[in-house]
């Protein structure tokens, strides 16, 4: 199966499929000609990668990720503390988009929007501490 097809079919660009392959996530074999011959085993590992990058996880993530998905006897509490510290990250993230939400909310309440130079926005701008 050609790159194209593969693409179709898992859903990722050939673009992403190439870097999978250049860091070694994945690794189709080659025809004589030297295209890449895709099976089905590789479309399957490409939807896999697909949907936990699509979680926001990091390509180690998905590496180990992907190594215990082939370990068939790995322990689930392995692939539970990648997801965890991944949970944990994310509610971390969000926590930080709050706070930066309500901070702008603010400013731009506080701001006029009006015709005059003076703008509350760029004044706190000014002074806000670095995050």
């Amino acid at each position: 199966m050609n790159i194209g097809e593969v693409a179709q079919q898992s859903g990722l660009p050939p673009k992403t499929i190439r870097y999978y392959e250049d860091i070694g996530l994945v690794n189709p074999p080659r025809d004589t000609n030297g295209y890449r011959a895709f099976r089905a085993s590789d479309i399957h590992k490409l939807s896999f990668l697909g949907r936990a990058r699509a979680l926001g996880f990091t390509i180690e993530d998905c590496r180990n990720l992907l190594a215990l998905w082939e370990d068939k006897t790995r322990a689930s509490h392995d692939v539970r503390v990648i997801a965890k510290e991944h949970l944990t990250q994310i509610e971390a993230k969000i926590t930080d988009l709050q706070a930066m939400r309500d901070t702008l909310s603010t400013l731009v309440r506080d701001c006029a929007g009006d015709d005059r130079p003076d703008c509350p926005i760029l004044q706190k701008l000014e002074t806000l501490p670095k995050p």
